[in-house]
């Protein structure tokens, strides 16, 4: 094991990903949302293991120069998406893994720098691609229908008054294009109130576009589908989530694999096709949350989960086309 010094950034939930995880010498892992490279760190400093770490963002991967150096020939770094994964590991040789970490969301950097577009708290172009490609948070809000904007921030964002927001945004960008960050939350706001719980009245809006324009449910069910290929037997699955609509997907997808999927109604017809052999057994019943040491020390913490599953050595499943 290096005696390098550890990353700095310390994630959500690091020690218990990395618990679950249980890194051991010779055994290889996945970082599939790599950001600052806190749990690959954590995982190069358990054990001379290996990690791949997967980011879409170039700047994750230009940042992590140093890192790669520090870790040389362990850690590996690839541009590109954790729902690719198997795709992205056999291209390199590697044709199983001992774990898989996924940390659901944005990373710090891409919230902190305002030049990304990603958050209302300060003033910047309205992007939000993690990518840095293909249509932005702005191309979104000026061209998208009142309708789909609605429907949008309702089912993405939960927020109750998304008909309110939409309208409101519709009527703003007919006097100017919505380019800023800045000025998209004070339209957000000026339509729906505050809360008691002191949450902004754009986090809603602002975390509904952002999942839509980085189509980041729809990644996260083919990462989770990549892992399940990826994975060895007995190798685990680690996903950190952040709010209801991933964690709700996690435990879904998880429920099924493991054979737990809701059994239908005994008033209708059985499925002809045979039950599959589940793929996954859970490692707990409920997820693990957050102590109040680290919430205090990392308020964002408050709302993490983190689910694991162990794989069996049933075949992955195949995806209904």
């Amino acid at each position: 094991m290096t005696n390098a010094a550890r990353p700095l950034h310390i994630p959500v939930l690091r020690d218990q990903v990395v618990a679950a995880l249980a890194p051991r010498d010779g055994a290889v892992f996945v970082d599939g949302t790599f950001g600052l490279g806190g749990y690959a760190g954590a995982l190069l400093e358990a054990a001379d293991c290996r990690v791949y770490g997967i980011d879409r963002d170039p700047d994750a991967i230009r940042r992590a120069e140093a890192m790669v150096t520090r870790y040389a020939g362990r850690l590996i770094l690839i541009e590109g998406r954790f729902g690719e994964m198997d795709r992205l590991l056999a291209d390199r040789g590697v044709d199983g893994v001992d774990g898989v970490a996924l940390d659901l969301g944005v990373s710090s950097p891409q919230l902190d720098e305002a030049g990304r577009g990603f958050s209302f708290r300060a003033d910047g172009p309205l992007d939000m691609r993690m990518e840095q490609a293909g249509p932005s948070a702005a191309d979104l809000v000026n061209e998208a229908g009142e309708a789909e904007l609605a429907d949008i921030v309702f089912h993405l964002g939960e927020e109750r008054m998304a008909r309110r927001v939409a309208r409101a945004i519709v009527a703003a960008r007919a006097e100017a294009p919505i380019e800023r960050t800045g000025r998209l939350a004070s339209i957000v706001r000026s339509v729906v109130p505050k809360s008691k719980d002191g949450i902004d009245p754009a986090t809603r809006t602002f975390q509904a576009l952002r999942l839509h324009v980085n189509d980041e449910l729809g990644e996260l069910d083919r990462g989770l589908a990549a892992a399940e290929r990826a994975l060895k037997p007995a190798g685990r699955l680690a996903v950190v989530t952040f709010h209801s609509l991933e964690d709700r997907q996690v435990k879904r997808f998880l429920k099924a694999r493991c054979g737990e999927a809701s059994q239908p109604s005994r008033h209708m017809p059985v499925a002809a096709t045979a039950p599959r052999a589940p793929s996954f057994r859970l490692i707990g019943r409920k997820p693990v949350v957050a102590d109040y040491a680290e919430i205090a020390a990392n308020p964002r913490a408050r709302s993490a989960k983190l689910r694991v599953a162990e794989r069996t050595d049933a075949p992955a499943w195949e995806e209904a086309a």
